[in-house]
């Protein structure tokens, strides 16, 4: 006897047919939760789809890949896509609706608005992705605005764009509680992502030594290591290892990621952080102290 499929997930792709439908659900007093995605899901993004089923009734799942937030030579063109088979495994995971508008609804002509986070957006990624951020957080304000959710999930492994939404609600003053989820791994402690498909086998096996190396730094830290001794030691390791070009290794105060360095971090609350590249595919990665 075969398992009966899930049924279809419904599909809205306007903000009008959106907002209607989550009129419907508070208009019977339902919680509603949003999970933003840029598609190409793996079980990374269906932990937040079950960690939004803690805290909502109803969970949305937008899917949309933002050109706001790739500079011109990044993989936007490229980036993985595959919408029927991410509606799949939304429906599996007990999602409720899948929000994937056109770029037209999102920025419809004459689209003039950017909403920029200073600050905790300034050092690592700022630094070497400049136009990042400021895609990020008017992607997500629209979002939010558009979905009204009582929460909003967001995983930690892209640690400095949780901690830039958490900045940007607060300043805003949205009325939404955002959750930071877990970063979901592979058997060898590999950060999930999308990106991971671009790794050859080869590739793939050095990628496994990143979490390592940074669980090592970690370590060190929390023992009373120097921050520049640390840092220039995991350098060294992620060099050893064979990643080719290393954008960062560091270590930065948890929530404000301003820098500790150079000595004893002390009893301040920190994570370490990293970026680095296996031929032309960019992994980033972050471990708490």
């Amino acid at each position: 006897m075969s398992l009966a499929s899930p049924p279809a997930l419904p599909v809205a792709r306007t903000v009008a047919d959106l907002r209607w439908q989550v009129f419907a659900w508070r208009a019977e007093g339902l919680k509603v939760g949003l999970v933003p995605t840029m598609g190409a899901l793996h079980e990374g993004h269906l932990s937040l789809v079950r960690l939004a089923l803690q805290s909502a009734d109803r969970v949305v799942v937008s899917l949309f890949v933002n050109p706001a937030q790739f500079a011109p030579h990044e993989d936007f063109a490229s980036y993985p896509r595959g919408e029927d088979q991410d509606a799949a495994l939304l429906a599996e995971a007990g999602c409720h609706l899948l929000y994937a508008p056109d770029a037209s609804e999102i920025y419809p002509p004459g689209f003039a608005t950017t909403v920029t986070v200073s600050g905790v957006s300034a050092p690592l990624e700022g630094e070497r992705r400049p136009q990042f951020f400021g895609g990020v957080a008017t992607v997500v304000a629209k979002l939010l605005i558009q979905s009204s959710p009582d929460v909003a999930v967001f995983g930690e492994k892209d640690y400095q764009q949780l901690q830039v939404i958490r900045r940007m609600v607060r300043d805003l003053d949205l009325p939404v509680e955002i959750i930071g989820a877990p970063t979901r791994r592979a058997d060898d402690g590999l950060a999930l992502s999308s990106r991971n498909a671009y790794l050859s086998a080869e590739q793939r096996v050095t990628a496994g030594r990143l979490n390592v190396i940074m669980a090592e730094m970690a370590r060190t830290l929390a023992a009373g290591g120097a921050v520049n001794t640390a840092e220039a030691g995991a350098m060294d390791a992620l060099a050893a290892a064979g990643f080719n070009s290393i954008d960062y290794i560091e270590v930065r105060h948890a929530e404000t990621l301003a820098a500790l360095g150079p000595g004893p971090i002390g009893e301040a609350p920190a994570r370490v952080l990293a970026a680095a590249w296996l031929g032309k595919t960019r992994l980033i990665d972050n471990v708490a102290v």
